[in-house]
């Protein structure tokens, strides 16, 4: 079994790439371990930047974000009983976001995939990589029950932080780098309408707290919980309470409550590991990089990542140059450390650290002052939300 471009891991990384390879008529096999159910249930980011949606737009993968997904023009932070919004298209010339589930990004490109492109085969376990210093990598995996071993041009690993493609790459030639946070999300889904319009992010001396949906009728909210929470700890009743308390302001607004219907605790840690090319294998999304999600920027990374990927290998195929595959890694990593910047900022300057003194939150608290009070600091931190233009 041969291919162009073998990629493993059919998350929106993996998917999105082998719908854009598709799209540019390169040959592609797309190998995902677990089963379509598990692949389309599962939770993660929600926040679209300008640039991914217009990507998922161009490839023909947007029709349903377009009807279902909840445009947003801003974000909203509160800190000392005040609110503030940041209006993103006065500040980017028109940027905005979108608030569409990554699950729902997940179906529609599966949708597409099996429609008209190239194989897709769930429950296909990669088990190694290897001769990505040759002219043909191979990928081994195990399918229906049988080892087997697909021959590539070109590997891609879109198989996350545990996947096996990073692991590939001989020691000594990757730098890695990370931070771990001494604090966690925790994480609720609620059927219960959202009782705000945008997001809310909330600084408290209670800790950080996030205002965030799913759909007009589904809410998805989070808490900064010490790091080792067990979900099962936390009440429902406890759960809204101190939202509650987390996002009090001096103002007549109020949390709606409902049934909390999925909990999880989600650490926070950035990652981050160059080159993102070993001879003829290619790292992307998270099994390169991980940033912290309160930038709100993990998932938009992965499209980046494969959109300069995909745009690379059309190049070599109509030109015959491997110039911007040469280019790829020192491309990406220059938008991963703005990305991984900005959500450590976000992070640090709205958790309060464990160890932090009233000096440290002060500071935060004239951070978050001159972010509502400067037009230039404003627009710092939108464009940096809405993102930059991808390459």
């Amino acid at each position: 079994m041969h291919t162009t471009v073998g990629v493993i891991g059919g998350g929106p990384a993996g998917l999105l790439l082998a719908r854009l390879l598709h799209n540019a008529g390169i040959d592609c096999v797309l190998l995902e371990s677990r089963d379509r159910a598990y692949v389309e249930g599962r939770q993660r980011a929600g926040i679209l930047e300008q640039g991914t949606v217009d990507v998922l737009r161009e490839c023909g993968a947007g029709a349903r974000m377009d009807r279902e997904g909840l445009v947003h023009d801003g974000i909203e932070l509160r800190f000392d009983r005040r609110s503030h919004r940041i209006d993103f298209p006065s500040l980017t010339s028109g940027r905005r976001v979108m608030v569409y589930a990554q699950t729902e990004v997940v179906k529609d490109l599966i949708a597409a995939q099996l429609d008209n492109g190239g194989p897709l085969l769930f429950e296909a376990k990669a088990e190694a990589v290897t001769g990505v210093d040759t002219g043909q990598p191979m990928i081994h995996f195990t399918h229906e029950g049988r080892d087997q071993t697909l021959t590539c041009d070109y590997v891609v690993g879109c198989d996350g932080f545990h996947g096996v493609a990073r692991s590939a790459v001989p020691g000594g030639v990757l730098t890695t780098y990370e931070r771990t946070y001494p604090y966690s999300w925790l994480g609720i889904l609620a059927d219960v309408p959202p009782s705000c319009d945008e997001l809310v992010y909330a600084h408290s001396s209670r800790g950080f707290a996030l205002h965030s949906m799913r759909s007009p009728t589904v809410s998805r909210l989070y808490l900064q919980v010490p790091n080792g929470t067990d979900p099962a700890d936390w009440a429902d009743e406890h759960v809204w309470d101190e939202l509650d308390a987390r996002f009090a302001v001096d103002s007549s607004w109020k949390l709606e409550r409902g049934p909390i219907t999925a909990k999880a605790v989600l650490p926070m840690r950035s990652f981050v590991a160059e080159p993102m090319r070993y001879g003829r294998l290619f790292l992307a999304g998270d099994a390169a990089h991980i940033v912290p999600p309160t930038g709100a920027k993990g998932l938009n990374l992965a499209v980046s990542d494969v959109v300069v990927l995909a745009n690379a290998f059309a190049h070599l195929r109509t030109t015959g140059s491997a110039e911007l595959l040469d280019a790829f890694s020192a491309t990406c990593l220059r938008r991963v450390w703005r990305a991984e910047h900005f959500s450590y900022f976000m992070t640090t300057t709205l958790h309060t650290d464990p160890r932090q003194s009233p000096f440290d939150t002060r500071l935060q608290i004239s951070q978050l002052d001159r972010i509502t009070t400067s037009t230039a600091a404003a627009a710092e931190l939108a464009e940096n939300y809405v993102g930059p233009p991808i390459v």
